[in-house]
C-alpha cells in the first residue's frame, strides 16, 4: 500500500475507499497543506437513497473527519436528464415539483452524517439547477463543447456498454457527462472545490472534469473513485430479493434495516465494519478474527453501528433488542406478534393465522402486490409452504406489519 502523507488519503486508503485516484501525490500534497473542498453528486430520482449510495455518504464523512469540506451537490438539474452510465434504458424524466420535494427529503439523510454549517469544513449542500438552468445553449456549446471530444466520449465504457448492446442513447443522456464536467468547472469557481468523488462508474465523467477545469480556467483539480461494492456472494450491494434497502425510515422500518446488516455473509463483516462504521481499525481487526459463531456477535455490531448512524442510537437499541427477545429467546417478548405452526404452513394461511390478513382474498392480493415476505424475502407464489422449526421465522405484510411464526 502506497504510504500518504494526508490523514484523508490515509484513511480512505486504509478503509477500502480507494480505486482510482488522478494524481493522487499532488493530491496528497494539498491535503497536507489545506482545507479541501470535496464534492460527490446525487441525483434525487426518488424520496430516499438507498444502501447502494451509502459508500459515497460515508466518503464525505470521512472527509470531513480528515478536517475537509463535504459539498452535497444534488441534481436538480442533471436529475431533468438522468445519468445514463452502465443503465441499460433511460430514466423517467421527473418534473420540477418531484424533484424539489425529493431533494428536500434527501436532505434530512445527509445531516444523520454530516455537520452542515458555515465554517471552513463543515459541510453545504447545493442544487445544480442554480447554474445549469441558466445556461445559454449556444454560448455553452461554443464555450464548453468546444473542450470535448465525441470520439474520446464514445470510448467511455459508460457509454459503450449502451451502443455494444445496440440499446438507443439519447442525445439528452449523451449530454450528461458535458454537464457534469461543468458542475466541477462551477463549484471549482464557486467553492474552491478541488476533488471530486464517485463509484468506479463515474470515472470518465471525473476526468472530464478535471480536463475542463484545466483547460478552460488552468485550475488543478482531482478525483477518486471508490470500487464496486458487492458482497462475498457477487451480489450488488443493498440489492435484495425483497428490493431496495432504503436508509429513510418512512420506506424501510429500523428492525429490517438493522436485520439487513445483522445478515452480512461471513466473509464481508470486516470489510462493511470498515466502510460503514466508525469503529477503530484494531478493533475491526479483533471483530473481524472471531472464530466460528462468534462472528455472529461482530454482525451485531455492525448492525448496531450502522443503525445508529443512519437511524440514531435509540432505533438501533430498539431493533437490536426487539432481535433479541425474538431470535434468541424465540419469543416475541411483546413487541411482534407470534403465530404457533406444527411443522408447516402454507404462506396464505400464515398470513391470516398471525392477523395480518382477514381472509384469504386480501392475503392473495397481498402477494400479488409484492407485499409479502418471509425470512425477509419477497414471497412470489400463493402455493409457497413455509417449515417452522426450533428457530422462529419472520414474517412481515408491508412495511409495518412484522411478526414471527413459530413452532407450537
Amino acid at each position: 500500500m502506497t504510504e500518504h502523507n494526508s490523514l484523508l488519503l490515509r484513511t480512505l486508503a486504509s478503509r477500502g475507499y480507494i480505486h482510482q485516484t488522478t494524481d493522487a501525490a499532488a493530491l496528497d500534497a494539498l491535503a497536507t497543506k489545506q482545507v479541501v473542498p470535496g464534492y460527490i453528486g446525487f441525483d434525487p430520482t426518488a424520496p430516499s437513497l438507498h444502501v447502494g449510495s451509502l459508500v459515497q455518504i460515508m466518503l464525505l464523512r470521512r472527509l470531513q473527519q480528515s478536517g475537509h469540506k463535504p459539498i452535497v451537490l444534488m441534481g436538480g438539474g442533471t436529475g431533468k436528464i438522468g445519468d445514463p452510465s452502465f443503465k441499460d434504458e433511460a430514466r423517467k424524466l421527473l418534473g420540477e415539483d418531484g424533484i424539489k420535494a425529493n431533494v428536500a427529503s434527501i436532505r434530512r439523510i445527509f445531516e444523520r452524517f454530516l455537520t452542515f454549517g458555515d465554517g471552513p469544513s463543515d459541510a453545504v449542500m447545493v442544487d445544480n439547477a442554480e447554474w445549469l438552468d441558466a445556461l445559454e445553449y449556444i454560448p455553452f456549446l461554443r464555450d464548453v463543447g468546444q473542450h470535448f471530444s465525441v470520439n474520446r466520449m464514445l470510448s467511455f465504457d459508460s457509454v459503450k456498454l449502451r451502443l455494444d448492446r445496440e440499446q438507443s442513447l439519447s442525445f439528452l443522456e449523451f449530454n450528461y457527462m458535458i454537464l457534469q464536467a461543468y458542475d466541477f468547472l462551477e463549484l471549482s469557481r464557486r467553492a474552491g472545490c478541488r476533488l471530486q468523488m464517485g463509484g468506479s462508474d463515474q470515472w470518465g465523467n471525473i476526468v472530464n472534469g478535471i480536463e475542463l477545469s484545466r483547460r478552460m480556467d488552468g485550475t488543478e483539480v482531482y478525483g477518486i473513485t471508490t470500487p464496486l461494492i458487492t458482497t462475498a456472494d457477487g451480489g450488488k450491494m443493498g440489492k435484495t430479493m425483497s428490493g431496495a434497502v432504503w436508509l429513510h425510515e418512512d420506506q424501510l422500518p429500523h428492525f429490517d434495516y438493522w436485520q439487513f446488516w445483522r445478515n452480512t455473509d461471513d466473509r464481508d463483516v470486516g470489510r462493511f465494519l470498515r466502510l460503514f462504521t466508525d469503529l477503530p481499525l484494531d478493533e475491526i481487526a479483533r471483530l473481524e478474527a472471531l472464530p466460528g459463531a462468534e462472528i455472529n456477535e461482530a454482525k451485531k455490531v455492525l448492525a448496531n453501528e450502522a443503525t445508529a448512524m443512519c437511524r440514531g442510537t435509540a432505533a438501533a437499541a430498539e431493533a437490536a433488542e426487539t432481535a433479541r427477545r425474538t431470535f434468541e429467546e424465540g419469543s416475541a417478548g411483546g413487541v411482534l406478534p407470534t403465530f404457533a405452526v406444527a411443522g408447516e404452513i402454507g404462506v396464505i394461511d400464515a398470513l391470516i393465522g398471525i392477523g395480518f390478513c382477514a381472509s384469504r382474498g386480501e392475503a392473495r392480493r397481498l402477494i400479488q402486490g409484492g407485499g409479502a415476505r418471509v425470512a425477509g424475502e419477497k414471497v412470489t407464489s400463493e402455493a409457497m409452504t413455509i417449515t417452522v422449526g426450533d428457530t422462529p421465522v419472520a414474517i412481515a405484510a408491508g412495511k409495518k406489519h412484522h411478526g414471527l411464526l413459530i413452532r407450537g
